[in-house]
């Protein structure tokens, strides 16, 4: 199923990302607290900002671990012709040229691309402009995105 592969690519595509921030800042607290770093004068903010980093990338991390968490114990729901658009739904759109684009309702990790079954999926999650749109529509219903100049789609599958 499609989106099982889906939930299963945001996983990994977490699982990755939680590695590499999870290593850079266990890298930039050993910069903040190695005695190199430590001030020479009042002036010299070295460790400070070594620090900042390293709470950045801690930060993160955490905010990886619970978006990971969300997603390993998401319920997904099932989707017909005459159901509203809701959280973990999978839907297509279409423009007025006839391109076609896939998204992923998503509880976190909006902005991230995963591919499944030759397709590239963008998650978008509630909170974002098109998201908030997509909320309630049922297939055949219209939603605009964008600022300028704002796009018109026509909602074509969900499920």
């Amino acid at each position: 199923m499609l989106k099982t592969q889906i939930l299963q690519n945001i996983i990994e595509s977490l699982e990755a990302d939680l590695s590499v921030f999870a290593s850079a800042a266990r890298a930039a607290h050993e910069a903040a607290t190695n005695e190199e770093c430590q001030p020479d004068n009042k002036y010299d903010t070295t460790a400070l900002e070594a620090s900042y980093i390293a709470q950045g990338q801690a930060n993160r991390a955490q905010e990886i671990r619970v978006a990971l968490e969300n997603y390993r114990t998401i319920k997904m729901q099932s989707f017909d012709v005459d159901s509203p658009v809701r959280l973990t739904a999978l839907v297509t759109l279409e423009d007025k040229d006839g391109i076609q684009r896939k998204f992923f309702l998503g509880p976190h990790a909006g902005g991230l691309k995963v591919s499944a079954e030759a397709s590239e999926i963008v998650v978008i999650t509630p909170q974002s402009p098109l998201g908030r749109n997509l909320l309630g529509k049922l297939t055949g219903d219209e939603v605009k995105s964008g600022d300028n100049p704002i796009k018109t789609y026509t909602i074509v599958d969900v499920c």
